[in-house]
């Protein structure tokens, strides 16, 4: 059984889709949710679903070992970045290396870096009048939105998109496929197949 700790910084909707979908495997378990924001609603989302959830700060994070020794505790053999904000430590990039995952909620290598997460990254897609938008799901190494893609799934956009309504596509094709790449990822099997969401 391969154990995957999940961390998040806000919401936590795709933490909840992954535990849920993860729910019934006999390959791969949810070891626990680790979050960086006191007030992070993932917290509930970790309540309800019934997986132990653990906050620490920015300092715990850059500046010590105990977020390692946790998930070592833990026995975890995967970190999952589902909407997680800090840059990942050198500590975890090592004892971690090729085994961290995180989703982007656009084509990089555009729209990635510091700063762009969540509505920052669809009101620059907007902005430029990109024919199309989507998600990368990629190998986490030490820079923002940076690392070997993975994985990647279009949406297509009209005059008529919004930054709100680009959200929406994007959440579509996150609960759609997040989920089914962190098992071909942690299992080593071969990724599914993307089918462009149309305007």
């Amino acid at each position: 059984m391969k154990r995957i700790a999940i961390l998040a910084s806000g919401n936590g909707t795709n933490a909840q889709q992954i535990s849920e979908y993860l729910a019934g495997s006999k390959e791969i378990e949810v070891a626990c949710i680790v979050y960086n924001r006191k007030d992070a609603y993932v917290a509930q989302r970790a309540a309800t679903l019934g997986i132990e959830a653990k906050y620490f700060n920015r300092k715990d994070f850059m500046e010590t070992d105990c977020v390692l020794e946790y998930l070592r505790e833990k026995s975890v053999d995967y970190l999952i970045l589902a909407g997680f904000l800090l840059l990942v430590p050198q500590n975890l990039l090592e004892a971690y290396d090729e085994r961290i995952i995180n989703i982007h909620p656009a084509l990089l290598p555009n729209y990635g870096g510091k700063g762009m997460y969540g509505h920052h990254v669809h009101e620059a897609v907007i902005a430029n009048k990109e024919p199309e938008s989507g998600i990368t799901i990629h190998v986490v190494d030490g820079k923002y939105d940076h690392g070997r893609t993975l994985f990647q799934a279009k949406c297509r956009l009209t005059e008529a998109d919004t930054a709100d309504t680009l959200a929406e596509k994007i959440h579509i094709l996150e609960k759609t496929y997040f989920p089914p790449v962190v098992e071909a990822f942690v299992l080593g099997k071969a990724m599914p197949e993307p089918k462009t969401l149309e305007a």
